[in-house]
C-alpha cells in the first residue's frame, strides 16, 4: 500500500466502520473492555494536555488549530475555555457529529468551527497548532512530511502526540493488541522519539514539556513544542 492509499484508507475507515467504533469510544456509552480501556487512555491524554494549557492561563481568546479532531474531544473543552478554535478531520462523519455536540452546547456561535480536511490541506496560522493520536496512521516519511506542515502554521507552539516505537510497543502491534475489535482496517504506524523530535528541530521548535500515557491498550507519547529558544 502506497502512501495515498494509507490516507485513502483512513477516509474511507473513519466514515464507515471506524466512525461507529470510535464514536463510541470517545463518547460514554457502554464498551466493551478494551475499548474502555483505550477511552480512559485518550481522555487521559487529552486531560493532561488540558492541564498543561490551564496552567500557562492564556487561552481566553488564543487561536488554535485541533487537527484530527474527531468528534471535538479537546475542540470543545478549549472552546469551553474561551479558545477560538478551528477543528478539522478527515472524516464528514466525525465533523458532523462534533458540530451536532457543539451545537447543543454553543448554539450557532461557530466557536469550536468545523471543517472536513485532511492535514495537508490545511491552511492558516494559528498561535497553537494541535494533533492527537493521528500520526499512528501515517508512516514516518508522511509523518514527517505533516508535521512539517503542521509547523508552519504555528505561531508559537506545535504539540502533537503519537505511538512510541519501542521493542514492547512494536510486539504488542505485532500480535494485535493495539487496536480495539477484530477489524484492522487502518495500518498503525509507531514513531521513535527521537525522529520526531529532530522533525520538530529542523522546523526550529524546541521541545518544551513532554508526557507519557500508558494503559492497557492505549500508549501515546505527547510533545510539546514552541517556536525558538526555550523560554
Amino acid at each position: 500500500m502506497d502512501l495515498v492509499d494509507d490516507k485513502a484508507v483512513v477516509k474511507e475507515y473513519f466514515n464507515n466502520t471506524g466512525f461507529e467504533r470510535w464514536q463510541r469510544i470517545y463518547g460514554d456509552g457502554e464498551v466493551n473492555k478494551v475499548q474502555l480501556d483505550i477511552r480512559t487512555g485518550h481522555q487521559q491524554t487529552v486531560d493532561t494536555l488540558l492541564e498543561w494549557l490551564d496552567a500557562d492561563n492564556n487561552l481566553e481568546g488564543l487561536s488554535i488549530c485541533d487537527a484530527g479532531c474527531g468528534t471535538g474531544v479537546l475542540s470543545i473543552p478549549l472552546a469551553e475555555r474561551k479558545a477560538i478554535v478551528s477543528a478539522s478531520d478527515i472524516s464528514e462523519k466525525m465533523v458532523g457529529e462534533g458540530k451536532e455536540i457543539a451545537a447543543k452546547l454553543f448554539g450557532n456561535n461557530n466557536n469550536p468551527s468545523f471543517s472536513v480536511s485532511d492535514l495537508e490541506s490545511l491552511t492558516g496560522s494559528y498561535h497553537t497548532v494541535i494533533c492527537l493520536d493521528v500520526l499512528i496512521h501515517y508512516p514516518q516519511a508522511k509523518a514527517g512530511e505533516m508535521i512539517s506542515h503542521l509547523a508552519s502554521m504555528a505561531q508559537s507552539r506545535l504539540i502533537i502526540s503519537f505511538a512510541p516505537k519501542t521493542p514492547c510497543f512494536s510486539v504488542l502491534k505485532k500480535i494485535g493488541s493495539f487496536f480495539p475489535g477484530a477489524s484492522k482496517a487502518t495500518r498503525s504506524y509507531l514513531h521513535k522519539e527521537t525522529d520526531i523530535v529532530k522533525i520538530l528541530e529542523a522546523q526550529g521548535f524546541t521541545i518544551n514539556r513532554k508526557a507519557t500515557t500508558k494503559t492497557r491498550f492505549y500508549f501515546s507519547w505527547m510533545l510539546e513544542a514552541v517556536k525558538g529558544v526555550e523560554s
